[in-house]
Formats: structure tokens, sequence, C-alpha cells
């Protein structure tokens, strides 16, 4: 049976997680606020940042500046797209 919740990122009832997505205390709030789809954008807003920024995951900095982002994204006022970045045609 699926699991519903209501997303704080979408402001909608949407599918939940059957497992946190993330570890520790943030993973939590994931789980118990944020929707599978919601996580879904995240994740293609995350793919984005560390090709944009070039980013490397083994650097602990730019594991902390994703953190930050995500923290933004899920539960604040959103992540910013770097500066001059133009969206890709399809």
């Amino acid at each position: 049976m699926t699991r519903m919740i209501h997303c704080l990122k979408l402001n909608k009832p949407a599918e939940g997680f059957e497992d946190a997505p993330y570890p520790g205390e943030i993973g939590k709030r994931i789980y118990e606020n944020i929707s599978c789809e919601a996580w879904e954008l995240w994740l293609q807003h995350q793919t984005m940042l560390i090709n944009e920024y070039r980013l490397s995951m083994l650097d602990p900095k730019a594991r902390q500046f994703l953190a930050t982002e995500m923290e933004k994204f899920l539960f604040g006022e959103g992540s910013e797209k770097p500066e001059g970045y133009v969206e890709p045609t399809k």
C-alpha cells in the first residue's frame, strides 16, 4: 500500500517514501514531509548544480554545499540556479 503524506514542497497530498532517502535528522524530516515527486525534482536540481559548479563529491565542502542547498530547496525559500544558467532545450 502506498504511503501518502502532505508534501511541504508541493503543498499537496502525494506519495511518500517507504524509507528515508537521506541519512540523519534531515532524512527523517524528508521522510515525514517530502514526497517522492518532490525528491525527484531535488535530484534533478542537484545534478544541475553538480554539473554547473563542477562539484566533486569527494570534496567535503561540495557535499556540505549540496546539503545546504537541499534543505533550502525542500524546506526553505528554494535553491537558486547558477548565474547565467540556461535551461537545456529538449
